[in-house]
């Protein structure tokens, strides 16, 4: 074969490769999402929604303790976007200098006690969560473990919990699986759950968790992350159309 035949080989060669890379790549991008494991059911709706209005996206999530993804992230875990359930926790994320900008807060949750369908320890009332009960709480450096000594404090009784649980799914679980005579847990949780009763807290006893959401410094898909905040903020002022305040959350 001539010089010039190979040289035309070699450039269609070339050219082959790079449409072999471009269509193995298809424009798809990958979005990993640290967020409080109450924003589950919510958020893997938002996520649907943002996936079916951005082809060749996917969003994937790590559901967790906000303070377990807090740790996380400052000992080096990449990820795009971080929601938690509450500002204590998202702090400690922008002392780290991990955030691309400030925290937006988009959403808020108060406490509630569950306790099993046919709550044999017969909880009526705050107070009956005292003596021979086997309560499970969220740890006190959980959001929902801080919260819950929001509301001890508040009422002035005092809590002495069987265990201390990493997050709020693992509380509403012992209680469901009748491990736990009650929890308590957030609104959000109960209302998401068929399979347990509520006891409510009252206004003065009970406490309200701000939920931030930010875009990390970290993330290679910086526009699509702040487009999923964007979005996520956006649904939470649904005006009653929103996931978010279907699972029972509140503007902030």
């Amino acid at each position: 074969m001539t010089r010039a035949g190979l040289a035309a080989l070699a450039v269609l060669a070339l050219g082959l490769s790079a449409c072999s890379s471009s269509s193995a790549d298809g424009g798809s991008s990958e979005l990993t999402v640290f967020a409080a494991a109450s924003l589950q059911r919510p958020f893997e709706q938002i996520a649907d929604d943002f996936e079916a209005d951005h082809p060749g996206v996917t969003v994937r999530f790590s559901f967790a303790g906000s303070s377990d993804l807090a740790a996380q992230l400052v000992d080096g875990a990449p990820a795009d976007v971080l929601a938690t359930a509450d500002e204590r926790t998202m702090g400690t994320v922008e002392e780290a200098g991990l955030l691309a900008g400030s925290p937006q807060a988009f959403a808020t949750n108060s406490m509630t006690v569950v306790v099993p369908k046919d709550n044999p320890a017969r909880i009526r009332t705050l107070s009956d969560l005292q003596g021979d009960v086997d309560l499970v709480l969220c740890a006190p450096q959980v959001p929902c473990g801080a919260a819950a000594e929001r509301v001890e404090e508040a009422s002035g009784l005092t809590f002495a919990p069987v265990s201390e649980e990493a997050k709020v799914t693992d509380v509403l679980g012992k209680v469901t699986s009748g491990e736990a005579d009650a929890g308590i847990v957030y609104v959000t949780d109960a209302e998401g759950s068929a399979n347990v009763g509520t006891v409510e807290i009252p206004d003065e006893d009970n406490t309200t968790t701000t939920c931030p959401v930010a875009a990390l410094a970290g993330s290679e898909h910086r526009d699509l992350a702040d487009e999923l905040v964007a979005a996520i903020r956006t649904d939470a002022a649904g005006d009653g159309e929103g996931h978010l305040e279907a699972a029972g959350f509140a503007a902030p």
